[in-house]
């Protein structure tokens, strides 16, 4: 009983300690600062300086320039001959969310919805932040990611994220981002045609405003019946009210004027997605001041949407005023999940094709941080800034560079990625190996 008793009188104690410990406010972090100093910084939001410093204090950018005083705690990355660029942002991926594309349970991008409308899906909560692909984006200076839904008519919410160590709560910058849909593929909405496609699209917006203007008659069941679950129409609202944008993925110029015509009516936000014939409505665009997430490595149509796809696309829309961010292979393949870091490389193609050096770097950095709406956390060195910071052993661009430094959130990134291990693993035979 005594024994019983004396247990009793330790569990109070520990579960009275744990209670005090909860109810005290948490200590502040140590701040780390960083200067990294010597190099030539693109801040992208301002002119080049050369031998200039960034100096990172607790997470965030304090100052960008030629003549920082730097604090005598701080750690110095000499970056001396080398180049140094805010993270680069790929726009539009599966990061996170796709593991093994023949694998169904390792694909979280897809919902099912109701009759091709999805619209209340928050991908970012399928979101893995511990994906092995991470760490692989991060050694090619890709620090902060677009993650997109696919499929269907109304695909769902998109999100943005920081590739930093942490829950996918933590990594995420803004969900929703935008919302995402398409009116280019019949087959993938579930009905017959093109016009079809608009057509049901025009009746989720007539829906959503409808059930905007009395959403207590829909609980009552006072409404007719809509396309859109409640979930999706609540989604739907702030797309309808203009205040979020919607991501209209496609190609074909005809369809990319009607997306044209239906924000005009509805007073949409748009952005085009893909855009393979984006550059031959490019005045159209620019007029409207509608952005294009698109890419520059591919000019071999995958459908016959994409039949006018060229290389130069992106550098054609830019010259015209468009607002443009780069994707990965947006012609298809693979980069949206495995090969996120391409994005250097589609810059440089884009470079290849018409596209200034300095447009190419804005469209992997500030240009998708402006069009999601997280310009004032990423997307450039300027102070008040996340310290999403790179620093690379030349031009990012060209294939010789690589990342000899980054830096997500102010802390260094540390750690192998699958591939690296598979490359030092696999580069030399072993000393028995028995050559055929």
């Amino acid at each position: 009983m005594q024994r019983t008793l004396t247990r009793a009188r330790g569990t109070m104690r520990v579960i009275a300690l744990t209670a005090l410990m909860l109810a005290l406010p948490a200590l502040p972090a140590a701040a780390q600062t960083i200067a990294i100093t010597g190099g030539k910084v693109f801040p992208v939001s301002s002119a080049p300086i050369d031998r200039g410093t960034v100096l990172i204090r607790d997470g965030k950018i304090v100052a960008v320039g030629a003549n920082v005083t730097i604090p005598a705690d701080a750690q110095r990355i000499d970056a001396t001959g080398k180049w140094v660029t805010p993270g680069f942002v790929n726009a539009a991926t599966e990061l996170g969310v796709q593991e093994i594309q023949a694998v169904s349970d390792t694909r979280d991008e897809f919902a099912k919805g109701k009759d091709g409308i999805a619209a209340g899906f928050r991908v970012v909560d399928g979101f893995n932040p511990r994906s092995p692909r991470i760490q692989q984006a991060r050694e090619d200076g890709v620090t902060t990611v677009g993650v997109l839904p696919l499929g269907g008519l109304v695909a769902g919410q998109a999100a943005v994220v920081d590739l930093s160590d942490g829950t996918a709560a933590s990594m995420t910058l803004k969900a929703p981002a935008a919302m995402v849909g398409q009116i280019g593929d019949a087959q993938q909405a579930g009905v017959g045609a093109r016009g079809e496609v608009v057509e049901r699209l025009r009746e989720l917006i007539e829906d959503t405003k409808a059930y905007a203007r009395n959403p207590q008659a829909y609980d009552r069941a006072q409404t007719r019946a809509f396309v859109g679950s409640r979930l999706d129409l609540e989604a739907m609202v702030p797309v309808v009210q203009g205040k979020e944008p919607l991501i209209v993925q496609v190609d074909r110029a005809s369809d990319i004027e009607v997306a044209l015509g239906l924000a005009k009516e509805y007073g949409l936000k748009i952005i085009i997605g893909g855009g393979a014939e984006a550059w031959m409505v490019a005045g159209e665009l620019a007029a409207a001041k509608v952005p294009v997430i698109t890419g520059a490595m591919n000019n071999i149509p995958n459908t016959f949407a994409q039949l006018g796809n060229r290389q130069e696309n992106a550098g054609l829309l830019r010259k015209a005023g468009v607002d443009v961010a780069l994707m990965g292979n947006a012609g298809g393949g693979d980069e949206e999940a495995f090969n996120v870091g391409n994005i250097r490389y589609e810059a440089g193609n884009a470079v290849a094709y018409g596209m200034s050096w300095d447009d190419a770097l804005r469209a992997i950095t500030l240009a998708p941080a402006q069009i999601f709406g997280v310009a004032d956390q990423v997307g450039s060195l300027a102070p008040g800034r996340e310290a999403n910071v790179v620093v690379w052993s030349g031009d990012p661009f060209e294939f010789s560079s690589h990342a000899d430094q980054v830096i997500i959130r102010g802390k260094p990134v540390s750690g192998e990625s699958r591939r690296n291990l598979l490359v030092e693993r696999y580069k030399t035979l072993p000393p028995n190996y028995d050559r055929p």
